[in-house]
């Protein structure tokens, strides 16, 4: 078990390696991932299920605790990613798939690699945990509102189909992993320390399995999807960054509302452009999970440099005075 726990510890680390790894091999050998499409749901449904088993009682406690920080977190992820996501479609004429997979992706709720990114960044991961798990839980009801909002204007949207999805995606397989939980917790606290191995697998496959389906069209227009990714990513960053400190927010809280918009959870993303649009819908979210694995760690790295004036001072006046 000690074995299995170290080896999900050095996958999970080198998630952004294996990503891209399965990702450039679908893409060369297409034939050889297709058929994971037809799993795509249920690999999702697994990843949500773990998020079920971490979920607890004190992920929620933050909200009463600090109504605000959280405010701010859960309506930064929801309002500045998918009106970017639509400006940048309209200003760079995307052609109306790849509109609608930005789109898309951009109005997912936030990803749990975000709180790892956190972690190392030493922002806030009380905070990170709470948004994600906020909303993830409001994602049956606030993402297809988006979608129907934004994506609109490129293809018909059926706000009840897409509900029904993400309940069943999403918000089943939570409910599934808090239930086993309580009731089997000591093992669901050992298996935990594997979940990682698990959703590593999951992703990667996700991944694999959309660039696969759609690699004649990502062979005409991956480049164009790759820097629009980057520029919805880095961005996000940005502005939800720039956000938090709008709300006088300090720089741990900065860092956590910062990479909490910028990551997305690109696995519902594309689960949901296989079941309701087409295969280069889903595209976007496939690059969007390659592109946020590499530059997550690389925002981690330079948050990690970063301090408060105060900080500095202290750290300063210290080594005068040695």
């Amino acid at each position: 078990m000690k074995a299995l726990e170290r080896f999900s510890q050095f996958v999970s680390s080198t998630f952004a390696i294996w990503v891209l790894i399965f990702a450039t091999m679908a893409y060369l050998f297409p034939s050889s991932f297709t058929w994971i499409g037809q799993y795509i749901t249920i690999l999702l449904g697994i990843v949500m299920f773990g998020m079920g088993l971490t979920i607890s009682g004190s992920d929620f406690k933050e909200v009463f605790k600090r109504p605000k920080d959280v405010a701010v977190g859960v309506i930064g992820q929801f309002l500045i990613m998918p009106s970017l996501a639509f400006i940048l479609a309209k200003v760079l004429q995307l052609p109306p798939e790849i509109a609608v997979g930005v789109i898309l992706v951009g109005c997912c709720p936030g990803g749990t690699s975000s709180n790892v990114m956190t972690f190392l960044s030493k922002g806030d991961v009380a905070l990170s945990v709470t948004v994600t798990s906020i909303t993830t839980i409001l994602a049956p009801f606030v993402t297809p509102a988006l979608i129907l909002l934004f994506a609109s204007e490129w293809i018909d949207i059926e706000p009840s189909s897409l509900f029904i999805s993400i309940v069943q995606v999403v918000l089943i397989p939570i409910i599934l992993g808090l239930i086993v939980q309580k009731l089997f917790n000591k093992q669901a606290k050992a298996s935990v320390k594997v979940m990682p191995l698990v959703s590593v697998i999951a992703i990667v496959a996700i991944v694999s399995a959309v660039v696969a389906g759609s690699q004649e069209r990502i062979a005409e227009t991956g480049l164009i999807i790759f820097a629009v990714v980057v520029l919805h990513n880095v961005l996000g960053y940005l502005i939800g960054y720039l956000f938090a400190k709008v709300f006088k927010m300090n720089l741990a809280k900065r860092k956590a509302i910062a990479i909490e918009v910028g990551m997305q959870n690109s696995g519902l993303g594309a689960t949901l452009a296989n079941a309701h649009f087409s295969p280069l819908a889903a595209v976007p979210s496939a690059i969007f999970s390659v592109w946020h694995n590499i530059s997550g760690p690389i925002l981690a790295t330079i948050f990690r440099k970063m301090k408060e004036k105060n900080e500095v001072n202290v750290d300063s006046d210290t080594t005068q005075s040695t």
